[in-house]
């Protein structure tokens, strides 16, 4: 035996006796899913409480949502494609419009509710014992029914308990013998009329051709008049275009004192045409003879970038960051009035409709109100800041020589002004590339009542005539959309449609007198 047990086979024996005593235990140990985490045993006999594994709490591999959960796009992890409600500045502006999307996925909203989750069933509420007066003191005693019948049956359709179901196969219109896959309530949603939405054109109607029109954000070289003339400054030439028979004629020519037109403007009414040129020369031409009415030679000390009427009363502003304002009836060529509240070039002015204030917008990324009527603002101390806008106390001494109001919201150059013709004191800015919004103003006691972030550097602002909608042309933009013209619902501000078509900044807007069409 020794000699066997000193042999190779011995040895063999020997480790292989003692590698299964050594795995005995490790064999008997419970095993892990790792999926589920559930422990398993290869012998139940094995598997005691002293075992060394813990034992982990089981989970399901399935996930059942609640139905009585309000929220179905979260059960269901629906995805919402609205986007933010809060504007932010990465927003990218819609290249179609939202208002037939946003239509669709409120029907299927109100579908999927319907289907989903269906209203409960109307169950009959228990009876309720009849409570005694508060005058009563003593309490009848239970008494024995004095009916001999205990069980006492009703026909349905005698029943007395309106909650009482009638009885469903008699109804032709039963969802029993419906063949459509969902209820009632989705079929009648389904087939009840939509409100038609309004068609905007996507493509234009004409296109002009304007060689060496300046692609200057600081100028204005477009307007249409009353009388349905188009007047347009490219270089140092003013042409007018008529609309009715698209007849195109030159008003000047400003070649011969070295001279560019750097903004237009129509009176009112009537058929003069005030043009501002880069020296700060200000001419007013008569449309009609096409013969030079007044001419300013010294009007400003630097160039005219933006000219408004108000009657007979003709404002200019300039680099210089004055605003002068002079009656064309008077002989004399100096202003009447000199505003100074710009610490850059002044780049926007737009008189109110009946009259009213005066917005100028400015480089230095400021809006003014100026009231050369005298009139003064009520109970103004120091300064106010209302909503999220900044506003300042420029004065308040109501003599025109301060502004009315004063609005440091905006973070870039403001050039696009619109007084709102249907709401008398609502004035529309939008600011330049840096800000990309564009804020709404109620110039009666100087609040920001809302405003809009566009995602792209906002150039004009103009109010439809016909409907409570505004129209933005846009240039850069951080985003891949740019150069488009958007036209947005008041006081929803959601977007109607979104024209496209331009290869560069939509620096230049004007609309028809008729307030149906515009120029780009």
């Amino acid at each position: 035996m020794s000699g066997l047990k000193n042999s190779p086979f011995g040895k063999r024996l020997r480790a292989t006796h003692q590698d299964n005593e050594e795995d005995g235990p490790r064999r008997n140990r419970q095993r892990v899913n790792p999926i589920f985490y559930t422990a398993t045993s290869s012998t139940t006999k094995d598997a005691t409480p002293e075992s060394p594994v813990t034992m982990r709490d089981m989970y399901g591999d399935r996930f059942v949502p609640s139905r009585d959960a309000g929220d179905m796009r979260t059960s269901y992890h629906l995805m919402d494609e609205s986007g933010p409600s809060t504007p932010s500045k990465s927003r990218i502006i819609p290249t179609e419009s939202d208002a037939l999307k946003e239509q669709a996925n409120a029907i299927f909203t109100s579908i999927l509710h319907t289907e989903v989750t269906p209203p409960s069933p109307r169950r009959p509420t228990s009876p309720q014992r009849p409570t005694t007066s508060s005058s009563a003191t003593t309490t009848l005693p239970p008494s024995t029914p004095t009916r001999k019948r205990i069980f006492h049956y009703t026909s349905p359709a005698t029943s007395a308990n309106p909650s009482t179901p009638t009885r469903r196969l008699d109804t032709p219109t039963d969802e029993a013998y419906s063949m459509s896959p969902v209820r009632a309530e989705s079929r009648q949603l389904l087939e009840s009329p939509r409100r038609q939405l309004r068609s905007v054109c996507k493509t234009p109607y004409r296109v002009l051709d304007a060689p060496d029109l300046a692609d200057d954000f600081y100028l204005n070289l477009v307007d249409w008049s009353n009388t349905n003339v188009l007047g347009v400054g490219l270089g140092s030439c003013v042409y007018l275009w008529t609309a009715h028979n698209a007849a195109v004629s030159k008003l000047c020519d400003l070649a011969a004192s070295n001279d560019t037109v750097s903004s237009v403007s129509w009176v009112q009414k009537g058929t003069l045409l005030a043009i501002g040129t880069l020296s700060g020369r200000m001419h007013i031409y008569d449309a009609n003879t096409l013969q030079v009415q007044r001419s300013y030679n010294n009007a400003h000390t630097q160039r005219i970038g933006a000219l408004a009427w108000n009657s007979h009363i003709l404002s200019s502003g300039s680099r210089d960051r004055m605003v002068h304002h002079r009656d064309v009836r008077e002989p004399s060529h100096r202003p009447f009035k000199r505003c100074a509240g710009h610490r850059q070039e002044v780049c926007g002015l737009k008189w109110a409709r009946d009259g009213g204030p005066l917005a100028s917008g400015g480089n230095d990324n400021k809006v003014c109100i100026w009231d050369l009527r005298g009139s003064k603002r009520a109970s103004v101390t120091g300064s106010s800041t209302s909503g999220s806008g900044s506003v300042e106390d420029a004065g308040g001494s109501g003599s025109g020589d301060a502004p009315l109001w004063k609005f440091h919201e905006h973070t870039a150059a403001v050039k696009a002004l619109a007084w709102d013709p249907h709401v008398s004191g609502v004035l529309a800015t939008g600011g330049g590339t840096q800000d990309k919004h564009i804020r709404f103003w109620n110039t009666f006691n100087g609040t920001m009542l809302s405003e809009l972030d566009t995602g792209s550097q906002v150039c004009n602002l103009i109010w439809s005539l016909t409907s409570h909608e505004l129209v933005s042309t846009h240039g850069f933009s951080s985003t891949t959309a740019q150069n488009q013209i958007c036209i947005w619902k008041y006081p929803t501000l959601n977007m109607v449609a979104s024209l496209t078509g331009h290869t560069h900044r939509v620096l230049y807007l004007a609309m028809s007198p008729d307030g149906e069409s515009a120029v780009l």
